[in-house]
């Protein structure tokens, strides 16, 4: 199930050249639930004058995929969830950090306005196939200090896909699985395991997983620093997490939605301080 949402700018390390880029995505009108009291979380004086984007990747896909993904959702695969998702989880980082969170914005990799910013999304990761083009410049863009999330994959099918994708850009870094005692779990929000957040789809069947993908996983590709700057949201599904955040008719989705926002935050906030 799929929508979208908002922005960030960045810390020293970054050096993007100064082109302005805004596509700005209307928001969806929802009524908000209430929801759960937000725990204890680390001091937001680190973030101040920190700006963030939610920046969403065009991407392309082989057309067989490509094809088979349109009949099943009527839509292409990086813009599932959009726009709905983006908006929402931009209002929250604005409503719980002091980061400065501007609109979000759609672009594809060759854009110069991408190195205007620090961290960018991919959904539905095992749809994509980069150009050659794009290889050079994903590698060029982490390694000056980006970070790439990937989001909504599941099972080891779509895992072996998106593994594929990136070899491409890094054959010889090792993509390592982080546990809880890695700092993204507690750079913000204090989280001691890894959540499973199912999709609209799977949490009216009653489970949390799909496509054989029973456990969730979060993955990083390190730079030579020990930095995580590829991370990949394995048998989850935080896009749907934040997109469905605002459905009034599904109140037992909220602790779902919830973990989704508090543990892609740590993910954000851990891309704009190391």
């Amino acid at each position: 199930m799929k929508t979208g949402e908002i922005p960030v700018t960045t810390a020293a390390k970054w050096r993007p050249s100064v082109l302005p880029a805004v596509l700005v995505v209307v928001t969806l009108g929802a009524t908000v639930l209430a929801q759960p009291a937000e725990p204890p979380r680390a001091s937001t004086s680190l973030l101040s004058g920190l700006e963030w984007t939610f920046v969403r990747i065009r991407y392309g896909s082989p057309m067989d995929r490509l094809e088979q993904f349109r009949q099943t959702y009527w839509s292409e695969p990086w813009a599932i969830d959009a726009p709905a998702a983006e908006q929402n989880l931009s209002r929250r980082i604005g409503r719980v950090t002091s980061i400065k969170v501007k609109e979000p914005i759609l672009l594809e990799l060759s854009d110069e306005a991408l190195w205007q910013h620090p961290w960018i999304y991919f959904v539905e990761p095992a749809n994509l196939e980069f150009t050659a083009e794009e290889v050079d410049i994903m590698r060029e863009f982490l390694l000056r200090g980006g970070t790439a999330t990937f989001d909504d994959f599941h099972g080891p099918v779509e895992w072996d896909l998106w593994v594929r994708q990136i070899r491409r850009v890094f054959p010889d870094r090792d993509i390592v699985r982080l546990t809880p005692d890695h700092p993204v779990f507690t750079c913000f929000y204090e989280l001691n395991a890894y959540p499973q957040i199912p999709g609209l789809g799977a949490f009216f069947n009653n489970v949390t997983w799909e496509k054989g993908g029973y456990e969730p996983q979060l993955h990083a590709v390190f730079d030579d620093q020990g930095r995580a700057m590829v991370m990949a949201n394995f048998n989850t599904d935080m896009g749907d997490g934040w997109e469905w955040s605002n459905a009034k008719d599904y109140p037992n989705y909220i602790e779902f939605t919830a973990q989704s926002y508090r543990m892609v935050i740590n993910e954000i906030v851990y891309a704009l301080t190391h």
